[in-house]
């Protein structure tokens, strides 16, 4: 059965730093700090309405969880407690600082059912993390990570592609020590530049430039191969769509459908490699996926049909339920 969250946003309480990307309000739409009694009702709601709580998770997203005032926090933890167990939710997720990370933090949240820790990351090098006023390095990461796995807890690490500073050489640094780190789960965030932000000052008075899209999506399209080959599953690959993104993003890679975006290139890419010189005798080409894949593997808005009809090849794609994720057979 397929993962899902409650997700209930935690604003930017707390956080020692204000990155210089940060603006959690426009990201999570929350305005204001949920009460203990808020979260009960949103849990009670949700539960009645699930039909597979026991794939589920309360998360607590938006903030640095670890870093809130820790009477606050708990009563988050203790207002959730009724809804984990035998018929219920199987655990909570949050999602905090690499340095708000401790041996008697971790005891803390083991003792209130939490399942699963992410850890924002963003960048696995130090330079760009002192650019953007992050407060920890990359080490700090690293440390943080194997805290986590010694209680047993599911590993997150979330990435951020393109921030300011950052260069080509920083991504493949960042996406090499990550797969090193080997976390359970990553969450793939292509920088998207919103109002109110360092970043959108940096970006109007042109002392920051990011990637061209082409050149993000490519890259991210890189990193999910290489985590899906390392069975690091990706579970989330650009923001959300959402009314507050769109009104606010002032530039950066947001696209409603970025991880479709992504996929298709990662297909068109095999079949590429798959047509290879064939296509001096041969330009109508019949491609097996898996069925759960046909319309990734056929693009965006059909864009890998476009793509190789331009050069006069037809292609069509059938499934093939013994053909795993991201592969692809070329039928003779």
């Amino acid at each position: 059965m397929k993962h899902s969250n409650i997700s209930i946003f935690i604003p930017h309480i707390g956080c020692p730093h204000q990155c210089s990307f940060c603006n959690q309000r426009t990201i999570s739409g929350a305005q204001h700090a949920p009460s203990g009694d808020e979260v009960r009702q949103i849990c009670t709601s949700a539960l009645a309405e699930a039909k597979s709580p026991e794939n589920s998770e309360i998360a607590f997203f938006g903030g640095s969880f670890t870093a809130i005032p820790r009477e606050y926090m708990t009563e988050l933890l203790e207002a959730v407690q009724p809804f984990i167990g035998v018929g219920k939710f199987r655990g909570i997720r949050i999602s905090t600082r690499p340095d708000c990370i401790n041996n008697e933090v971790l005891s803390l949240l083991k003792t209130y059912g939490v399942t699963s820790i992410e850890l924002g990351a963003q960048s696995m090098s130090d330079k760009v993390l002192e650019a953007n006023e992050r407060g920890h390095s990359a080490a700090d990461v690293e440390k943080a990570s194997r805290l986590i796995r010694e209680y047993g807890f599911e590993l997150g690490l979330q990435m951020m592609v393109g921030l300011y500073k950052s260069d080509m050489a920083d991504e493949f640094e960042t996406l090499d020590r990550i797969i090193a780190v080997h976390p359970d789960t990553v969450r793939i965030y292509p920088i998207v530049i919103l109002e109110g932000t360092k970043l959108a000052e940096f970006y109007k008075s042109g002392k920051y430039r990011t990637f061209s899209f082409d050149e993000a999506t490519e890259f991210v399209s890189i990193a999910m191969m290489r985590f899906e080959h390392e069975s690091i599953k990706v579970i989330k690959c650009g923001l959300h769509a959402s009314e507050f993104v769109e009104r606010d993003m002032v530039g950066g890679f947001y696209h409603p459908a970025f991880r479709e975006l992504c996929e298709g290139i990662i297909y068109r890419w095999k079949m590429e490699e798959l047509i290879g010189y064939e296509t001096e005798s041969r330009f109508d080409f019949v491609f097996s996926v898996n069925p759960s894949c046909i319309s990734k593997a056929m693009g965006h808005k059909k864009a890998n049909a476009e793509y190789f009809g331009k050069s006069g090849i037809t292609i069509k794609i059938i499934g093939d339920k013994n053909i795993p994720k991201y592969k692809v057979k070329l039928r003779r």
